[in-house]
């Protein structure tokens, strides 16, 4: 019966057509991979990390200064100075001064403020002082600033300390990727090797995943010329191209071995396994694309971008699966589990625990879905408390020059000076009579924001050399990362500058790195009801085509919303209040960074959807062979639970495998993740899928008449 299946349809075709013409199909994806790799390492566009963009206050203050005060631009260092002795020694200022003077030879920085020559650069008790650089580009490059860094770090000792500190500085000190990359794919290597127990059966799976992710990778920097996409994205794009892909990869092969163990020559096994397997790749890798492809409705350039590029690399992983892979086993052949290990691997991909456990689950419906979801349920309580915000210098490991400049000018300055508020404002031409001129206008408001409680101090207004615009900064008594910051920048926007200004005709905008993270979050949770209503609702349409029933459909939706909120949760607990963060590699607490809910949405919900096609698939396929629902829940959770328990311990492991970067946001991505595949593996899959399923009973497969008619009829 499976061999006169696999003669059927499209799917079948395609896997028919790679499996005869192998050595082409293998020519066309070495010769292609060869050529985007070139071209898109050899031309990829530089990454943007500017989330200031939109219409946000922010973003217009942003612009006042790139139009009034070019010698802003760039990006702005700081060089952070401790000397117990006190920095006006005259043996302290002359290694300060050596120091500045070596720095501005750097290729790209363009003015030094000495603390010597620049009011306020000095501490209260003369201990602590600080200089700024600026650079004429943006970002600055890693290299570079890694030179610089290595410089001040030479230049300190014998009483006096020297830290680096900036946004450059945290990118440098904490960069994407690295060694984490290799960590996450060996882990999987491992995984397979169990699962599989064969060295040839793994080499083939992850030879198909590299080949797509290969591929996605170079395609997406070279999109970065259309679609400029921040530093961060090639890790979230690999992460996923390498769980996604060795997934899907995994789950072909598991079932071209078990079509050979069920006697199927080796091309009707190839057939088959596509039609079938390949077919439910095609609807999850799509399923991941429209619900990457819904961060578009946020409206940020950086995000979308970022969008567009993990849907390439899952594009090419799902399309690597469906054609490379099968080409791939026609060279294998029978000989699929050669040199197979002892002691590991199953030809069979039934699992009979999984299925008494199905049964087990089956006879007390209620107790496991009120267990399961009160688990759930209770994981998330603490997603109620989540507050975003991005990391900075305060966040970097203890170790790094960021975080010791951080330290260094808290102690001498006060917290909130790693948090300040540009304020900056258009002038008129005429102002009104009696009113003073050029940046005195901005007096009133310099005072009305000195006299606000939690604002620690203010500088004098500086007037661009055009006369159009006046600018002051404001520091806060509190850092960048305590909620009390934000509000005070709310209380600023919504109260004492418009009072301030009122009849003047000034509009006064607030900008600067916290400002922008404050708008930056607030967007994010303004928006996030609308992608999770997006994603949730393209996806629906999708399942229904796949399976062809409400319930179900509506059961995936719910259940992953459980795992979102499970995920959350864990990571508000972890991040936000500490617990377990030190054994984790966090180094202090610290609010969620603001892009990781809006990736781990949208990937969550196509992986959970990954592993409900695979389940549900079987399962329909159980209950279109005659088996009653009961039954064909029990079968399928059999015939499916090794395959996704594997392809689970694959997502999980490459997601923590991102816990040895030092960069806080992507340790928080990864973990999130990881949590979350696990519960949805564990608890919704093994639990409440079997337990609602049995309860919901022949109302699992209820398709109303007129949906069934409008909906296309799938092989």
């Amino acid at each position: 019966m499976a061999s006169a299946v696999a003669r059927q349809g499209r799917m079948a075709r395609l896997g028919r057509f790679c499996y005869r013409r192998r050595r082409f199909v293998l020519l066309l994806w070495v010769v292609g991979t060869v050529l985007l790799l070139l071209v898109g390492f050899g031309f990829k566009a530089p990454a943007d990390n500017n989330f200031t963009g939109g219409r946000s206050p922010s973003a217009q203050a942003q612009n006042l200064i790139k139009l009034h005060f070019p010698e802003r631009q760039g990006s702005g260092l700081t060089l952070a100075v401790q000397a117990p002795a006190g920095v006006a020694a005259p043996a302290v200022r002359d290694r300060v001064d050596a120091l500045l003077t070596q720095l501005s030879g750097a290729p790209h920085l363009t003015t030094v403020h000495s603390p010597y020559s620049s009011p306020g650069q000095i501490s209260a008790d003369g201990t602590i002082a600080f200089a700024t650089l600026q650079s004429a580009v943006t970002p600055l490059p890693a290299s570079e600033v890694g030179h610089l860094v290595d410089q001040v770090k030479a230049a300190g000792g014998t009483g006096v300390t020297f830290a680096l500190g900036g946004a450059d500085v945290v990118a440098a000190e904490t960069p994407y990727g690295g060694a984490s990359d290799a960590i996450g794919g060996l882990a999987a290597m491992v995984v397979i090797l169990v699962a599989f127990g064969s060295l040839l059966a793994t080499g083939l799976t992850m030879l198909a995943a590299l080949f797509g992710i290969g591929t996605g990778l170079a395609l997406i920097f070279l999109l970065g010329h259309l679609f400029p996409a921040p530093s961060f994205s090639p890790i979230v794009s690999t992460l996923l191209g390498l769980g996604v892909g060795i997934d899907y990869a995994l789950f072909i092969v598991t079932r071209y071995r078990e079509g050979l163990a069920d006697g199927l020559t080796p091309e009707d096994a190839v057939v088959v396994a596509i039609a079938r397997a390949g077919r439910s790749v095609l609807f999850a890798g799509a399923t991941v694309v429209i619900a990457m492809l819904g961060l578009f409705v946020v409206q940020q350039k950086l995000l979308n971008a970022t969008a567009v590029a993990a849907s390439v690399t899952v594009l090419m992983t799902m399309v690597a699966a469906i054609t490379l892979l099968p080409a791939l086993l026609g060279f294998a052949g029978r000989g699929i589990d050669r040199f197979k290990l002892p002691y590991f691997g199953r030809t069979g991909s039934r699992s009979p625990m999984a299925e008494r456990w199905a049964r087990v689950i089956q006879r007390r419906p209620v107790t496991g879905l009120v267990a399961g979801a009160a688990l759930m349920i209770v994981l998330a309580v603490p997603a109620f408390s989540m507050r975003l915000s991005f990391e900075d210098n305060s966040t970097e490991p203890h170790d790094t020059s960021g975080y010791a400049s951080y330290r260094i000018l808290s102690e001498g300055f006060g917290p909130g000076f790693d948090a300040p508020f540009v304020i900056v404002a258009a002038l008129p031409a005429a102002p009104p009579p009696g009113a003073p001129g050029g940046g005195a206008q901005l007096d009133p408001v310099v005072a009305a924001v000195a006299r606000t409680p939690g604002v620690a101090a203010v500088t004098p207004p500086q007037t661009s050399q055009d006369g159009m615009a006046a600018l002051f900064i404001a520091y806060p008594t509190t850092a960048h990362q305590n909620a009390a910051t934000p509000k005070l920048l709310d209380r600023l926007r919504g109260q004492v500058i418009p009072d301030a200004v009122r009849g003047t005709g000034l509009v006064v905008h607030i900008g600067g790195p916290t400002a922008g993270d404050t708008d930056f979050a607030a967007e994010v949770s303004a928006r996030l009801p609308w992608l999770i209503a997006t994603v949730i609702g393209l996806a629906l349409v999708l399942l229904l085509v796949l399976v062809r029933s409400v319930a179900i459909a509506l059961k995936a939706a719910v259940m992953t919303l459980l795992s979102v909120g499970a995920a959350f949760g864990v990571l508000v607990a972890i991040v936000q209040w500490g617990w377990l963060g030190g054994l984790l590699g966090f180094p202090t607490t610290a609010p969620i960074t603001a892009w990781v809910p809006l990736f781990i949405f949208p990937i969550l919900f196509g992986l959970s959807t990954d592993y409900e096609v695979f389940l549900v698939s079987r399962i329909r396929e159980e209950y279109d062979a005659g088996a009653p629902t009961r039954e064909a829940v029990a079968q399928g959770l059999g015939r499916t639970a090794r395959v996704i328990t594997a392809a689970a311990a694959i997502m999980v492991t490459v997601f923590l495998s991102v816990l040895a970067t030092p960069d806080i946001a992507v340790k928080e991505f990864g973990l999130g993740l990881a949590v979350a595949v696990f519960l949805d593996a564990t608890v919704v899959r093994m639990v409440l899928v079997p337990a609602i399923m049995e309860l919901l009973g022949n109302l699992n497969w209820w398709l109303p008449r007129p949906l069934a008619r409008l909906l296309p009829q799938i092989a």
